[in-house]
């Protein structure tokens, strides 16, 4: 069942990147809202439980309905939803390992570097997607510190959500759409596959004792 639930989610991507590359929206509708669904499915198969990572796909479902709409507002709604994606993830994963001082030093460099070149040119979004940006740059960092794959998923979703900033600012790169879609998928994926096998592979032992009654 696991496997039926990783397959439906590879064919539910392969929609969202026809409806991307054919410009349909019927089709990115169809797919897009049931990315995170999917692996939540897949999740609880594993972990039968709620737990960060399960918050962080139900607010980057709400976050990829909000991004269908046009507009600015949805946008920024859109990326209220994903700031609370970010920091789920952020929070799970910290409980769970203790990343590398470079990770830190080398996302935080990242996210300097990436936000002073699109600084003058994302205008009123500047301070939204400096805060973000933050949170997103933070997440992939800690995502190092739970395994290869996880920390491999922090990185496409940065990827992704930069791709992103450089259409907010204006930049037109060819086959941008398919390329966020590509790595946002792929991160997603690597994210919860990585964080349910860091847990089966663990154990109980390391999940964090509940709190006194």
């Amino acid at each position: 069942m696991r496997r039926s639930w990783l397959t439906l989610f590879g064919l539910v991507a392969a929609v969202e990147l026809v409806g991307v590359a054919l410009d349909s929206t019927a089709l990115q509708w169809l797919a897009k809202p049931l990315l995170a669904p999917v692996l939540l499915a897949y999740l609880w198969q594993r972990r039968r439980r709620v737990d960060a990572v399960t918050v962080g796909l139900v607010a980057a479902t709400a976050g990829d309905v909000a991004l269908l709409v046009p507009g600015r507002a949805a946008f920024l709604l859109g990326m209220g939803f994903f700031l609370v994606a970010q920091l789920a993830f952020l929070t799970g994963f910290l409980r769970r390992g203790r990343p590398p001082t470079l990770a830190w030093v080398g996302y935080l460099l990242a996210w300097a570097t990436g936000n002073a070149l699109l600084w003058s040119a994302l205008g009123p979004l500047r301070v939204p997607v400096l805060g973000y940006s933050l949170a997103l740059c933070l997440m992939a960092a800690a995502a190092t510190g739970v395994s290869a794959r996880t920390a491999a998923g922090g990185a496409l979703f940065l990827v992704s959500d930069l791709l992103i900033g450089v259409g907010a600012a204006g930049g037109d790169l060819p086959g941008a759409g398919l390329l966020v879609m590509g790595t946002y998928s792929a991160a997603l994926l690597l994210i919860t596959t990585g964080w349910a096998a860091d847990h089966a592979a663990a154990g109980p032992a390391r999940d964090p004792a509940p709190a006194p009654a």
